[in-house]
């Protein structure tokens, strides 16, 4: 991590006192993952954006944050909030964020300990440090406005998963707004971000110079895939995110395979129970409901080996990094009539990746060569190229500021579509103080 001079009284000491809104990322500036955000205003008001890690294999850490009393963290994946518990407990940072992704930081925290763990890389917080951090939320609901000294600030659903908020920040002199990482499509369980007339917009550009194929298109693909491993007498083994994919998946396969004997592994089920208790931020809350009574949920040794003869298993890791679902895999390997169908981005350096690219990956210790069919589909809840520029010329935004996106394939791209619809666009890097005047 970067040091900070924590007796510094602002973020960026070189520039006069009467300059404009300005922002440094700690992360995710240039690069997809393990964001922080830093922002001030000439009155000297500040807060920070997200807090996260990149759990590749190393890990990637932020640069340390400086001093700061609020945090707001837009949702519950560690990529945004994986470092916050350290900011609780370094500085006594208050956390703002939705109601759900205030439930949903305690399991995700501690998976991330138990991981780390596992895995044998540091962390620069413990066990303890996330009970300070649990006390330390306040939640806001959407639409209400709520005050941070002179700015006053709203959360707006931002799509991607449940309790995901986009940060709208009204300084008096700019209106700002933050993504965080945000779809304008529906999914099954939330729906998609609304534009909101800004000055200043923050946008997530994961997708840039990328466009998702047509939903309706993809589920059919997928649908008829799962269709034909099971009139084979297979197995489709599903590797799901546990926070938001594993939900959506089990709620496609109820709506529209509903004769077929499912069943569910993982974290994914907690997060669910999560979910249904925060169901004023779902899109249908019976419609989960639903599903997560037909579907069987996993809970011991007997019905994991009473899954093997299921027609599907969704279970975690999504990336094949661990849980659940390599021990399916390990079990499933030998029967070709089984199939392994990938629903979510497969990262550099995960045992997903190193399947796709090498037909083997890593099973307990061991590197374990997979002979099975493998599919991939795009779920993903990330806005694509096309929703993305839609998305900024609806906010009206003089300024857009890409981050969260790769430098060198998905924000040049992006950036020409953005200046071609007028907008003056900027593309940080990490570490560096930039000021919009």
């Amino acid at each position: 991590m970067v040091m900070y001079d924590p007796g510094r009284t602002s973020t960026y000491p070189n520039l006069p006192p009467d300059s404009g809104f300005r922002f440094q990322y700690l992360g995710g500036g240039n690069e997809v993952g393990n964001v922080g955000i830093m922002m001030e205003d000439p009155t000297g008001t500040k807060l920070l954006l997200d807090y996260g890690l990149a759990p590749t294999n190393p890990p990637r850490y932020p640069n340390e944050a400086p001093r700061v009393t609020d945090a707001v963290i837009t949702h519950s994946h560690i990529d945004h909030l994986g470092m916050a518990p350290w900011l609780a407990a370094q500085h006594g940072t208050r956390l703002h964020g939705s109601s759900l992704t205030a439930a949903i930081s305690e399991p995700m925290w501690y998976d991330c300990h138990k991981v780390s763990s596992i895995e044998g890389y540091p962390l620069a917080w413990d066990k303890r440090d996330i009970d300070t951090a649990v006390r330390s939320w306040t939640t806001h609901a959407w639409n209400e406005s709520w005050q941070h000294g002179p700015w006053t600030c709203t959360f707006h659903p931002a799509g991607h998963i449940p309790g995901a908020v986009m940060l709208h920040v009204d300084t008096g002199a700019y209106r700002v707004m933050f993504t965080g990482d945000f779809d304008t499509r529906d999914s099954p369980l939330v729906a998609g971000a609304q534009p909101q007339d800004v000055d200043i917009l923050f946008l997530e550009g994961t997708y840039g110079g990328r466009s998702h194929p047509d939903q309706e298109e993809e589920l059919e693909r997928f649908l008829a895939r799962v269709d034909q491993v099971v009139a084979r007498g297979g197995t489709a083994l599903i590797p799901a995110f546990a926070n938001g994919r594993t939900q959506d998946v089990v709620m496609r396969l109820h709506k529209h395979r509903p004769h077929l004997n499912v069943h569910v592994n993982g974290m994914g089920k907690l997060i669910a129970k999560h979910q249904m208790e925060h169901e004023h931020l779902l899109r249908d809350p019976s419609a989960l409901r639903k599903a997560w009574s037909w579907v069987k949920r996993i809970s011991s040794k007997s019905d994991r080996k009473r899954a093997l003869e299921a027609d599907v298993i969704v279970s975690t890791s999504g990336m094949l990094d661990g849980g659940p679902a390599l021990w399916f895999l390990n079990r499933l390997r030998h029967d070709p009539r089984n199939a392994l169908l990938l629903t979510g981005y497969q990262a550099r350096g995960s045992g997903g990746r190193s399947l796709l690219d090498t037909g083997r990956l890593e099973i307990y210790g061991n590197m374990t060569a997979i002979d099975l069919e493998i599919d991939q589909f795009s779920f993903s809840t990330h806005a694509g190229h096309d929703e993305i520029v839609a998305f900024a010329k609806a906010c009206n935004a003089k300024h857009v500021v890409i981050y969260h996106s790769d430098p060198n394939h998905a924000r040049p791209p992006l950036a020409s579509a953005l200046e071609a619809n007028g907008h003056t666009v900027h593309t940080p890097e990490n570490g560096v103080p930039y000021t919009i005047i």
